[in-house]
């Protein structure tokens, strides 16, 4: 959420809105073509006409296999992004213990005055 809040390059989310959309359209796009073109095979074969059938699985089998390599190309392109932006912008918070409490007889000594805690933040 804090690297899509960034304000950052705005060209890799309008990449990544992108390809989410074209993902959406495309998953179901490919799962009916598939579901036809498989269902397509099995009625040509019904009928003996192999060479249709055979065409058709080996369609069916191409667009899984783009489909497929699209989507690992992009999610690993993706992933590479937010990487390198959480390697380079890192949050970091410096916890300091709380250390034994000094004497207020040495704190006087010392010119320190008492620390209060105004927030509850706990020391994980």
């Amino acid at each position: 959420l804090q690297w899509l809040r960034n304000p950052g390059p705005q060209h890799e989310k309008r990449t990544l809105f992108g390809d989410i959309v074209c993902f959406l359209f495309i998953t179901p796009l490919a799962t009916v073509s598939g579901w036809l073109c498989l269902r397509g095979a099995v009625d040509h074969l019904h009928f003996s006409s192999r060479l249709e059938a055979a065409g058709l699985i080996a369609l069916t089998v191409a667009l899984f296999t783009i489909y497929l390599f699209w989507t690992l190309v992009s999610f690993r392109y993706h992933c590479r992004l937010y990487h390198e932006w959480r390697r380079n912008n890192q949050r970091v918070m410096l916890l300091i213990p709380k250390s034994a409490p000094i004497p207020s007889t040495q704190q006087s000594l010392l010119g320190l005055q008492p620390l209060k805690r105004s927030s509850k933040e706990t020391i994980v």
